[in-house]
């Protein structure tokens, strides 16, 4: 059993799908949770309130992570709060769904900045405060299928999680002999209120059981956060600069 008893894991985009999913894993374990979130106060108030029905602590903190400002707003908060920041989850994400061919300097900037600049500024905000806690500090970000495979209606997504990904290993590179563990879980087709919007979703989500090699078994946002707790515990203490993709096998065949 992984047990985090006595961390503090901040994870972006935490009030809905994989978020949620892993910011109720790590209190499972035992951690005291941030929950990032930007305008879904009323789900990340539920999610708060199932933490706390564990006997964690839990803050909730809206801040616009693709905004330097406020990322280092926030850690400020951290620091003065809980005083520590062990884990750090880097998950939310945005970017539309639309052809390469009509997307604006607007969608590009849009995507780019949330799904790439603000894991930049995640962690060059978060080392200082991570670097004081004892034990190795964790850093994990969520990516997907569309970082190297073309997904219609998923080209700039797909692209800023090609260059998330590539930062991560950079980050581990830099940080790694620093006392950091630092990983990206890809994560197969979910269903979640955002993929929900994807054009013909329905098709997608009804055959990805041709593509998965799991009988009945539909991939969910708690196996994603599964991934997640265990790059975010002990036990990965020699995992580094790695993509750990939770898919059902769904990438290793036509």
């Amino acid at each position: 059993m992984i047990d985090l008893t006595g961390k503090v894991a901040l994870v972006t985009g935490g009030s809905r799908g994989i978020g949620r999913a892993t910011a109720l894993k790590l209190a499972e374990a035992g951690c005291d949770v941030i929950v990032n979130y930007v305008t879904s106060r009323k789900a990340a108030d539920q999610v708060a309130e199932e933490i706390v029905s564990m006997g964690r602590r839990v803050a909730l903190v809206k801040a616009d992570v693709s905004e330097q400002d406020d990322v280092c707003s926030m850690m400020e908060f951290i620091s003065e709060t809980f005083g520590r920041l062990d884990i750090l989850v880097s998950n939310a994400a945005t970017g539309g769904f639309r052809p390469l061919l009509v997307t604006t300097a607007n969608n590009f900037e849009a995507a780019m900045n949330t799904n790439v600049r603000a894991l930049i500024f995640l962690v060059q905000s978060a080392v200082p405060l991570m670097e004081q806690s004892s034990g190795r500090g964790k850093i994990v970000a969520v990516s997907s299928h569309g970082s190297h495979t073309a997904l219609p209606m998923y080209g700039i997504i797909g692209a800023s999680k090609a260059a998330l990904e590539s930062a991560m290993r950079h980050f581990a590179l830099e940080l790694g002999d620093r006392g950091f563990n630092v990983n990206v879980v890809q994560a197969g087709l979910v269903e979640t209120d955002s993929t929900r919007l994807i054009p013909n979703s329905d098709e997608m989500f009804a055959g990805r059981r041709t593509k998965t090699m799991m009988g009945d078994r539909d991939l969910e946002a708690s196996d994603v956060a599964d991934a997640i707790l265990y790059l975010s515990s002990p036990f990965s203490d020699l995992v580094q600069g790695q993509t750990l993709i939770v898919d059902g096998g769904a990438a290793i065949h036509v």
